[in-house]
């Protein structure tokens, strides 16, 4: 199957070989001291040898786990001790798969559960002890020689003043779900709404008519926008830790969408998109409008307010010329990369240009004119007859938070495929106005917002396999950007910002506001 394609077909002879029954790594059973590179002592990316439980610095460090392999001649597979993901040097990719005995999943465990006493032991007197020393230090008068120097002093204060970004610790594979988390979390308006929504949870305690309704839209009963709810309000908190953990959200997702469970990696665009229907839901049965007279206001919740846009779509019979059209509502837009951008890649002449695919010939793709396929005939009412047709989409409303989705992946034969094209995108000011329907002014679908969007957040992909490989974040706050890898947030530039390669891009609208 394509699954048993894309899994590791090493793990299962190289997991705990030679160590008996168990996992009996005396790293594990060390609780006093950190986790460790054996060669340069690096803390920072710390690799478990999967076989021998031997701690190795990453090959963007020191590359000692990719010598450890050499070295070893077989130890190829090993597991980051910070993210929990696994990687085999063999296969060159993420691991996905698990042993029978769930080795990975065991050794997930034991991993966890030494980062977790060796935090709950830094939580001691002494480090508070250390916090009042440090404050009562404060009120110190400052010298005049000091305030020579003010300009850098201040930069350096206005630094260490700014709010710390915190990440979110890897469960096994779900730095999918981490790098959604962060782009929603830094697209402030739509996150400062939800997180001041009250308890939903007690709105169904308190009200017979709301838990009527939530009993009617939702079967499960579980409430997944309050656990996003705690893990948005975490993110905005700044304390000492430097990660949180969501998984009372990602607990809450098991319950209610079994793909999702499970160590697999899974698609950040599916994600995204079950994310914003759930709440959709959640929020039309939890916060009912009051104006029973606007039956339509029901359809409109706060996640339709923000990322929903309309598009119209025409379909034109090829024998009568007959059109017909029809208004459908968005969360986002799953664009295309032009066919000339997705072959192998070639090396440039003496003094040629090679061409660079950006984003608006994703989006002019996207509105281009297509002929549909003999299957997808379209009955002409004229005609009485299915006829050949072509067919075109035009944006009629645009969101105040545009969410673009790259199509990389593609099903073949056999696989399923990833294009890896660079495309080049705006950090500010993309112009939607060229793929909007002409002549809205003054209709109810017109666009009372600005065509021009910004850049708030961008979703990477990183590997070859869709099944596999590693998500992360870029997301900008307080006009500088930062980089989420999971448990690691970093400040970093907007060149970097622009020449990753984007999967998923959220842009808002420059005049913003809920619709």
């Amino acid at each position: 199957s394509l699954l048993q394609e894309m899994e590791c077909a090493h793990l299962e002879k190289l997991c705990g070989r030679g160590n008996g029954s168990g996992i009996n790594f005396p790293c594990l059973q060390d609780l006093k001291n950190n986790f460790l590179c054996g060669d340069c002592k690096d803390e920072n990316s710390v690799w478990i040898c999967v076989t021998c439980g031997s701690l190795n610095c990453g090959r963007y460090v020191n590359a000692h786990g990719l010598k450890h392999k050499e070295k070893t001649k077989g130890h190829s597979v090993c597991m980051d001790t910070n993210e929990l993901s696994v990687f085999c040097y063999e296969c060159d990719e993420f691991v996905i798969n698990d042993t029978q005995d769930r080795f990975l999943e065991n050794l997930r465990t034991l991993v966890l559960t030494k980062k977790l006493t060796k935090e709950a032991e830094s939580e001691t007197p002494v480090r508070s002890l250390r916090a009042r020393r440090k404050r009562s230090l404060e009120p110190t008068p400052v010298t005049p020689k000091k305030q020579k120097s003010s300009k850098k002093e201040n930069k350096d204060k206005e630094k260490k003043h700014q709010k710390k970004r915190l990440g979110l610790k890897n469960l096994g594979n779900t730095c999918f779900m981490n790098s959604v988390l962060q782009s929603l979390s830094n697209i402030e308006e739509f996150c400062n709404i939800l997180t001041s929504l009250p308890s939903l949870d007690d709105q169904i305690k308190s009200s017979k008519e709301i838990k009527k309704n939530v009993d009617r839209r939702i079967s499960d009963g579980v409430i997944v926008t309050d656990e996003l709810k705690k893990v948005l309000m975490a993110l905005k908190q700044s304390g000492d830790k430097s990660a949180l953990s969501p998984d009372s959200l990602f607990q809450a997702i098991w319950k209610v969408v079994p793909r999702f469970r499970g160590y697999q990696q899974q698609d950040a665009h599916e994600f995204l998109r079950y994310m914003l229907d759930r709440l959709h839901t959640e929020l039309l049965a939890l916060l009912p409008s009051k104006l029973k007279a606007e039956p339509k206001i029901q359809t409109n919740s706060l996640v339709t307010s923000v990322f929903g846009g309309t598009l119209q779509s025409c379909v034109t019979c090829l024998t009568c010329k007959q059109t017909s059209k029809k208004n459908d509502p968005f969360l986002d837009l799953s664009i295309d990369i032009p066919q000339i951008y997705t072959g192998p890649p070639r090396k440039s002449k003496d003094k040629e240009i090679l061409p660079v695919c950006h984003i608006h010939d994703c989006l002019q793709k996207f509105v281009e004119k297509e002929e549909l396929d003999d299957s997808e005939r379209f009955f002409c009412n004229s005609c009485k007859s299915k006829q050949p047709s072509t067919k075109q989409f035009w944006i009629r409303r645009l969101p105040t938070v545009l969410c673009l989705h790259v199509k990389r992946f593609r099903w073949s034969a056999y696989a399923r495929t990833k294009i890896d094209t660079f495309i080049e995108f705006p950090l500010n000011g993309l112009d939607m106005s060229g793929y909007l329907l002409k002549n809205l002014s003054g209709t109810r679908y017109s666009n009372a917002g600005s065509s021009l969007y910004d850049l708030a957040a961008v979703i990477v992909h990183h590997g070859t396999g869709a099944g596999s490989g590693h998500y992360t974040a870029f997301a900008t706050n307080n006009q500088a950007w930062f980089n989420f890898n999971d448990c690691s947030v970093k400040e970093t530039d907007f060149q970097t910002v622009n020449s990753s390669r984007a999967y998923i891009l959220f842009y808002v609208q420059r005049d913003f506001q809920v619709k």
